[in-house]
């Protein structure tokens, strides 16, 4: 961890990229936010990106400067997780940092991915980042009720209500469906499995409604 003397004054902001379901589309709006930042003239970096095997999110970070991740050896896999000691010492204005309800590996400094954007904001790094609606903790009972799945990474409410900024990132569910189909989301298999449990109509319907009300009570 670096030194709390180089601990800048002025904290961070957080923006959040709040969508219902994978595949809404909140990856690209981050990129895309950062790319608007960079244009205005703002130092921004990926601090972490995860495209899962999405092409068109490999070529929307092209341009964007990336701090390297540092590589654990868990059980024989390699896993990338964000160093965030490198980005705290490359002080960007602006850090975009994918999946806030990450689960770090182990030997990690933190857990939850969450913390470590608490650093970068400490250190006066603006975040943005990305989560959808089934990850915030308080609507854990309710999105298993409808979906029949109880998600197992999650980020407490107040880190969601503290955010400067919270941007809804909504497509309609049966243009969602259309994404899944054409293999955007996840591939052929992964694809036919979701379309069985997670995403059908009734369940995206019904998460998109409950991430517009938690976007709407937070506003």
């Amino acid at each position: 961890m670096s030194d709390a003397g180089n601990t800048c004054n002025k904290r961070g902001r957080l923006k959040i990229f709040f969508g219902y379901a994978a595949g809404t589309g909140k990856t690209w709006a981050m990129l895309e936010a950062g790319k608007t930042a960079r244009e205005k003239g703002a130092d921004v970096v990926i601090g972490y990106l995860e495209p899962h095997d999405r092409p068109d999110t490999s070529r929307k970070a092209e341009g964007l400067e990336t701090v390297p991740c540092r590589v654990q050896d868990h059980n024989g896999l390699k896993l990338r997780e964000m160093d965030t000691d490198a980005v705290i010492a490359r002080a960007p204005q602006i850090a975009l940092v994918d999946e806030l309800a990450h689960t770090n590996a182990a030997g990690s400094r933190h857990r939850k991915r969450y913390r470590d954007i608490q650093e970068l904001l400490v250190h006066g790094i603006d975040v943005y980042t990305t989560v959808n609606v089934q990850h915030l903790e308080s609507l854990q009972n309710q999105v298993a009720a409808i979906t029949g799945i109880l998600v197992r990474e999650r980020i407490p409410d107040d880190i969601f209500d503290l955010a400067d900024q919270i941007e809804l990132v909504d497509i309609e569910a049966p243009e969602l469906l259309d994404r899944l189909r054409e293999g955007k989301i996840y591939h052929a298999d992964q694809a036919r499995l979701a379309a069985q449990n997670f995403f059908t109509e009734d369940n995206l319907v019904a998460l998109r409604e409950i991430a517009m009300r938690r976007c709407a009570d937070r506003l």
